[in-house]
């Protein structure tokens, strides 16, 4: 499925470019285009900062969609510690440099949210998924199986947004949040998921497979 009638620019972006680019022309209008050189590469990386293309989403109704660009960091076993269960995780970091809007990695309903207050460390550490900010969502396919996604503030970000409630209904590939500047993204899924990405991997948000799901008969 191709996304039509979508914003080049993140939303969240507009101020920050608006407030940018008037900074620059300013500068170059008054003191000279050398001094406002600097100025119009601070408005060049915010304006890639926050860019947000369109997706081509895959249509399988098994696949497990990555939830933002960036480099896959963890994969393996682990105690989702929002679920209270055995599950995989896959962990997405973001640099500066990659599109920071997040998607959701499956269709389903919303079942909870959770927000955690935590610190600001390197998001590329395995300590961040326990100890930073983070927000979770737990979303339940219509096959029953529950997925959960958990943005995760960095070093240097400090914001996360999310736009979607308990109750609501998500389809896979939504954009649901967005994180500024610099994070990661985990995903735990039932044990039986099988991954379609290795470690190290460069991914891209709501274009690729990240794991396959199970057939519902065979969820535990």
């Amino acid at each position: 499925m191709t996304e039509s009638n979508y914003p080049i620019l993140a939303r969240e972006g507009r101020w920050h470019i608006a407030l940018a680019a008037g900074v620059a022309i300013a500068v170059h209008y008054f003191a000279g285009p050398a001094w406002a050189a600097p100025f119009w590469l601070v408005l060049i990386f915010i304006v890639q900062f926050f860019r947000d293309p369109p997706r081509q989403i895959p249509d399988a109704p098994d696949a497990v969609i990555c939830p933002a660009d960036g480099k896959v960091i963890a994969l393996g076993e682990v105690e989702d510690p929002w679920l209270k269960r055995p599950a995989r995780r896959v962990s997405v970091f973001m640099n500066v440099f990659n599109v920071h809007s997040n998607r959701s990695p499956v269709a389903g309903k919303v079942m909870e949210r959770w927000y955690s207050a935590g610190k600001f460390v390197n998001a590329a550490l395995d300590k961040a998924s326990l100890d930073n900010e983070r927000n979770a969502l737990w979303i339940r396919t219509d096959a029953g199986q529950d997925i959960v996604v958990v943005q995760v503030a960095g070093l240097i970000a400090r914001r996360i947004l999310c736009y979607v409630q308990p109750g609501a209904r998500i389809a896979r590939g939504e954009r649901y949040g967005f994180i500024r500047f610099g994070s990661r993204v985990d995903v735990y899924l039932p044990r039986d998921a099988q991954f379609e990405v290795s470690l190290g991997d460069k991914v891209k948000g709501a274009a690729q497979a990240i794991a396959r799901l199970a057939p519902p008969a065979q969820e535990k």
